[in-house]
């Protein structure tokens, strides 16, 4: 995804590594980067997404919550069952991106794990009280990540400033942001993405990313000049629980049930990777 004609593919999914003995497979068409969201993963997050065309993997867990720091279990056995590289997501919970200390020792620690654990790249953001990069933290963190690379997600779209945020993850070194362009999806905000990447001028990648799909990638990649993009080829599968409990949920009542998994669906990855192909040749 450092070349041009890049593109991102994102996902959720639950792991399997069972289903995946003898058939790993690694990528040379960096064309796509499939994001495993929602901490287990299953065997079509992982080998069939690559062989579909993904060229890199961002792990996190806590999808509901926009996706949060996995378990290193998590990364060790996904680092087992693929050959591409890896971005592990630095989030200690869901909500804004004001942290406190305790917090930020947190992701402090859960970087020199992911690093430890075989981590290719970090994904973070963290913001000030007023909407601005915390420019302070940031460099701290950026810094505790080298020699590898660094993604600002989504705290983005809660800037005050886009135009001056970009220009300070610029100063900071981050090397790509995710950004649905400031709105509710990545459609909505095509006028700002294709504005921030006009104004990037290929100094950091500048990624599409909420609610695209297979309908609209084509507008989103021709729209904003996009190279990457970022997107969840999900769908739900039915679990394989025969005994069910319908009294009981384990999350907030608005989570999903326990008995209808995400998983990321291969012909949604092969499909959007044709949409990209096509017109990134």
């Amino acid at each position: 995804m450092r070349a041009s004609g890049r593109t991102r593919l994102s996902g959720c999914a639950r792991w399997n590594p069972d289903s995946l003995s003898g058939n790993r497979r690694s990528t040379r068409d960096e064309r796509v980067e499939h994001e495993e969201a929602g901490g287990l993963l299953r065997a079509e997050a992982g080998a069939d997404t690559i062989r579909e065309g993904a060229g890199r993997i961002e792990l996190c867990s806590g999808l509901l919550e926009g996706g949060t720091t996995p378990s290193m279990g998590v990364l060790q056995v996904v680092k087992q069952y693929v050959q591409i590289p890896v971005f592990v997501m630095i989030r200690p919970r869901g909500g804004d991106f004001l942290y406190s200390d305790r917090e930020v020792e947190v992701m402090k620690a859960d970087i020199r794990l992911a690093k430890l654990y075989g981590a290719d790249g970090l994904v973070f953001g963290a913001l000030t009280e007023d909407g601005h990069i915390d420019k302070e933290l940031c460099m701290s963190l950026v810094a505790l990540c080298r020699p590898l690379p660094v993604t600002f997600h989504r705290a983005f779209d809660m800037v005050h400033d886009p135009v001056a945020a970009l220009e300070t993850l610029l100063t900071l070194g981050f090397e790509r942001v995710l950004t649905s362009g400031c709105d509710s999806s990545a459609l909505e905000g095509l006028p700002l993405i294709k504005r921030l990447i006009d104004q990037a001028k290929g100094r950091i990648v500048v990624m599409p990313g909420g609610g695209i799909t297979d309908r609209n990638l084509q507008r989103i990649l021709e729209g904003s000049g996009a190279t990457e993009f970022h997107c969840s080829a999900r769908s739900a599968r039915d679990s394989g629980m025969k005994f069910r409990n319908s009294s009981v949920a384990m999350g907030a009542s608005l989570s999903n049930s326990e008995y209808s998994l995400k998983v990321t669906d291969v012909t949604q990855v092969r499909t959007l990777n044709a949409i990209a192909k096509n017109i990134l040749v």
